[in-house]
C-alpha cells in the first residue's frame, strides 16, 4: 500500500453480496460453527462479539491462532446490506468532540447501541503497527443475535492460513470496502 492511505479506511474480502469478516475462536466454539454452518452452543448469541475485516488484525489478536481461546481462526461470509445497516447504528467505542454535545451523551448513546467501532491500527505480516486504521465491529444484543441468526452465508477454517505466507494470500484478496456516505460518516472513516 501506499503512503496515500486513508487513516481510517476499511479494506477487506469482498463480493457484491459479502463481506469476509475474521474470528479466533476455541475449538469448542469454532468445531460446532464450522459443522452448523453458523454459531450454535456453547456460542452465546446477545454477548458482545468483535468481528475484523482485516485479516492481518486477526492475525496480531490471536497470535497467528496460538493464544488459548483463539486456536481457529475463522473466516464469515456476512450480507453486506446487514453489515452496512449496522454500521449505520454504530457509535465509536472512544468518545471525540464533535459528534455529540458531551462525554455524558455519548456515553447514554454507547448504552443504548447494540453495535460499537473502533479503529485500531493495521499491522504489518510481521505484526508492526502501521500509520493507518483497522476496523474492528462489536456486536452485542439484537445485533450479535442478528449476526449469528441472520447475517452468515458461510463460515470456513482458515487457521491454515495464520502463517505470514498464507496471511499474504489473504490479504491480496482484500481491497477498500465501497462504504455508502452516511455509513463512512457514522463510523467517522476516512
Amino acid at each position: 500500500m501506499s503512503d496515500t492511505v486513508p487513516a481510517r479506511q476499511v479494506r477487506a474480502a469482498f463480493t457484491d453480496e459479502t463481506i469476509t469478516v475474521y474470528q479466533a475462536y476455541s475449538p469448542e466454539i469454532a468445531l460446532p460453527a464450522l459443522a452448523a454452518g453458523r454459531f450454535v452452543p456453547p456460542f452465546r448469541p446477545g454477548r458482545m462479539t468483535w468481528i475484523k475485516p482485516s485479516f492481518r488484525w486477526m492475525m496480531y489478536r490471536s497470535g497467528w491462532a496460538g493464544k488459548p481461546g483463539q486456536e481457529f481462526v475463522l473466516a464469515i461470509d456476512v450480507r453486506r446490506d446487514a453489515f452496512e445497516d449496522a454500521l449505520r447504528t454504530a457509535v465509536l467505542s472512544h468518545y471525540g468532540p464533535g459528534r455529540f454535545a458531551s462525554r455524558a451523551d455519548w456515553s447514554r448513546a454507547v448504552k443504548r447501541s447494540s453495535v460499537r467501532v473502533q479503529w485500531d491500527p493495521e499491522r504489518t505480516l510481521s505484526l508492526h503497527p502501521l500509520p493507518y486504521r483497522s476496523l474492528q465491529v462489536g456486536l452485542s444484543g439484537a445485533a450479535s443475535a442478528h449476526y449469528t441468526d441472520r447475517w452468515i452465508t458461510a463460515i470456513a477454517d482458515v487457521t491454515a492460513q495464520a502463517n505470514p505466507a498464507g496471511a499474504a494470500e489473504r490479504v491480496a484478496r482484500e481491497r477498500p470496502y465501497p462504504l455508502p456516505e452516511d455509513v463512512a460518516a457514522a463510523i467517522d472513516a476516512s
